[in-house]
C-alpha cells in the first residue's frame, strides 16, 4: 500500500506559516534543495490543497525553461510536469488539468482508493488545511519535517484539533549548515 508523507517546513514552536500564510521565514539553500530533490525524485505523486496547488501550478510548469533557472528549478520543474497531482478542493474543477485529479468529496474513500493503487509514496506538499483534513481521518502515514530555527509565536499550527494520540517512530534526522533540522517520522500504527 502506498503511503502519504506530509512534507512541511515548520517553526520550532510548531507553525507552518505565519498568521496570514507568510512563509518568508523558511530557510532553503542548495544543500536542502539537493537533499529534498533526491527524495522527491523517488516519488511519483504530489498531493496538494487548492491554494498550494495553484501556487505550484503558477510557477513549476515553466520554471525550468527560464534562462536564469537554477539547477533545482530545472530538476523540480521536470519532476513536477511528469508527477501525478492530486488536489483536495471543494471549489476547483478538473477540466483541462493535465495529470491532475481533483478530490472534492468522500475524502477517506477516495484517498484510500489511491493508496491501494500501484505507485510510489505520495508526498503531501505544505497545504496545512489539506494536512489537517487528512490528519482528522488518520490518512497520513509519515511526517517529513524541516524544523527552521525560528519561533514565530503565532500562525498556522501543523498539529491542531488532534482527537487521539498519534505515536511516531523517528526514521532519520539531519542537520543542515543553515540551521534547519530534518525530522523524518513514520506513524507507528
Amino acid at each position: 500500500m502506498r503511503k502519504i508523507i506530509s512534507f512541511m517546513h515548520i517553526s520550532l514552536d510548531g507553525f507552518v506559516a505565519g498568521p496570514n500564510g507568510e512563509m518568508d521565514w523558511i530557510k532553503v539553500d542548495e544543500e536542502i534543495f539537493d537533499y529534498v530533490g533526491k527524495r522527491i525524485s523517488e516519488s511519483d505523486t504530489a498531493l496538494y490543497g487548492r491554494v498550494t496547488y495553484q501556487m505550484m501550478e503558477s510557477y513549476w510548469p515553466t520554471a525550468g525553461d527560464e534562462p536564469t533557472a537554477s539547477r533545482h528549478d530545472i530538476e523540480h520543474s521536470k519532476w513536477y510536469k511528469k508527477a501525478h497531482k492530486i488536489v483536495l478542493s471543494s471549489t476547483m474543477k478538473g477540466a483541462g488539468l493535465v495529470n491532475t485529479k481533483i478530490i472534492s468529496n468522500n475524502l477517506s474513500d477516495n484517498i484510500n482508493r489511491i493508496k491501494q493503487q500501484a505507485g510510489e509514496e505520495i508526498l503531501l506538499f505544505g497545504s496545512p488545511t489539506a494536512t489537517h483534513s487528512l490528519m482528522q481521518l488518520n490518512l497520513i502515514d509519515g511526517y517529513w519535517l524541516f524544523v527552521n530555527p525560528i519561533i514565530l509565536g503565532k500562525g498556522i499550527p501543523l498539529f491542531t484539533n488532534i482527537k487521539d494520540q498519534v505515536k511516531l517512530k523517528l526514521l532519520t534526522t539531519r542537520q543542515f549548515t543553515c540551521g534547519v533540522t530534518e525530522l523524518n517520522y513514520t506513524v507507528d500504527r
